[in-house]
């Protein structure tokens, strides 16, 4: 595997001081505000987060890629970031949490572990509702916590346009040149993305999004330096990184994708993956077909609010037959959190697949969230037993049996057994990104291929 010099990538992080200062909607501000101007962006997203890049998406017009250090070696990141970025004007990068929010107290699988790896420099949105030169005592100290925190810019949320002046100048004159004032967002509640028991409601779901997204692109033109941004993101270094080797395979293979309202939840890459080793996806819609696609040779049933549609997944009796019978005859099937529920006797009140035993129901609260290390305690279809990789879980909802197809443990050491895997399945609440472990793709592949070859 060679070194590949990749060319130079303008590119920005937009990094929070925590969870709720905003950054999301400015980060929507100026991927809005940059399109309006005719740039050509690669949106990323920090993290293993389904919605946001849905915005970042509807925004751009192209797909937004996740960036994360818990799932990918620092080669995998600035591979991801090149690929993605490759002929485009601009990558606005989205953090999560806050900038240096890791692994427990430590910095690992953080924000700020992806601009290191990545060489990106930083903007740092900064809160400045109810603050005044405060403000710059947080800002202060996020520029030193690090000794090279990568922070060069500022931008002010929720400030008021008549303040800003006098923390620009306060900025400019506290920090002599370390840090550039970059503008500031002032308070938009009518801009407001509304939010769900998983985060943010999805970009489709989102009331008069298009209004929304017009109005903050408007005070992004207005009081955000955008100029100052992408000449920022044009100081970034080259990037380096050594290409993946994936095998293609000579024998297509077609696999149904369940896609709609209810199931949204798809890293764009483990699509792109999937096509690249010579697969056909046929998007399908639980709640609106009552068919499969024909001639398909294995699905994949991804997370997303199956809870929210249950009674119209429940009505559509005739794809639900569909897919247990498949199932039942050995077809290949990757199930992730929403369509793991899916295959289960009961979503709630509401019937589902019913290939599985039991019924999930609401916790009210979430259940074993967070980064984990998923080990393989039997050979099965994504991987040979001993075998583990980074997987993630987040949900509220949980089923009344226990799968035991994989030993989960997370950072801290606790430990539970999760999922159901066979040689033809996997269906479990934990997500999991093919780029951190390229095998599970080609696995699930040649699990394909065997299966299209079954009726030859």
């Amino acid at each position: 595997m060679g070194e590949t010099l990749g060319a130079a990538i303008p590119r920005v992080l937009i990094a929070g001081t925590g969870s709720g200062c905003g950054k999301t909607t400015l980060t929507c501000a100026v991927l809005q505000a940059m399109t309006d101007r005719g740039r050509s962006l690669a949106p990323f997203k920090c993290g293993p987060d389904y919605i946001d890049p849905m915005f970042h998406a509807r925004i751009t017009g192209t797909a937004c890629a996740n960036l994360d250090p818990f799932f990918f070696s620092e080669n995998t990141l600035r591979q991801i970031l090149a690929k993605h970025a490759a002929n485009r004007d601009l990558a606005v990068i989205e953090g999560v949490m806050g900038y240096y929010d890791g692994l427990g107290m430590t910095e690992d699988a953080s924000t700020y572990a992806v601009a290191a790896a990545t060489e990106t420099p930083v903007v740092l949105a900064a809160d400045a509702r109810g603050a005044a030169l405060s403000v710059l005592a947080t800002v202060q100290g996020f520029l030193n916590f690090a000794p090279e925190s990568r922070i060069r810019g500022v931008i002010f949320n929720r400030c008021s346009p008549m303040r800003y002046p006098e923390l620009a100048k306060a900025v400019t004159e506290r920090f002599q040149g370390r840090l550039r004032p970059l503008g500031c967002l002032p308070p938009l509640p009518e801009c407001s993305l509304e939010s769900r028991h998983l985060g943010l409601v999805t970009a489709a779901e989102v009331r008069s999004l298009g209004q929304k997204l017009r109005d903050l692109a408007r005070a992004a033109e207005e009081h955000i330096d955008l100029d100052g941004l992408e000449e920022l993101a044009r100081e970034a270094a080259p990037l380096s990184y050594a290409p993946p080797e994936l095998p293609r395979f000579s024998e297509p293979v077609r696999i149904g994708v369940a896609m709609d309202r209810a199931f949204c939840f798809y890293y764009e890459d483990n699509l792109e993956l999937l096509r690249a080793l010579g697969a056909e996806l046929a998007e399908f819609s639980p709640l609106r077909d009552p068919h499969l696609p024909r001639s398909i040779h294995g699905l994949y049933l991804g997370g997303g609010y199956p809870e929210l549609y249950g009674r119209e997944l429940g009505a559509n009796a005739t794809l639900r037959r569909e897919i247990c019978a498949a199932l039942t005859l050995g077809m290949p099937c990757i199930a992730e959190c929403g369509g793991f529920m899916y295959l289960t006797e009961k979503i709630g009140d509401h019937p589902a697949v019913g290939f599985l035993p039991g019924v999930c129901r609401d916790t009210g609260r979430l259940s074993r969230f967070g980064y984990i290390r998923l080990t393989a305690k039997e050979d099965n279809l994504l991987c040979k037993a001993g075998d583990s990789f980074p997987a993630h879980e987040f949900h509220r909802w949980d089923w009344d049996r226990t799968g035991n197809g994989f030993a989960a443990e997370k950072p801290t050491g606790r430990r539970w057994e999760a999922a159901v895997a066979t040689k033809s399945l996997y269906a479990g609440f934990p997500h999991f990104h093919f780029f951190a472990a390229p095998r599970l793709a080609v696995n699930f592949y040649q699990a394909c291929v065997k299966e299209k070859q079954r009726y030859v």
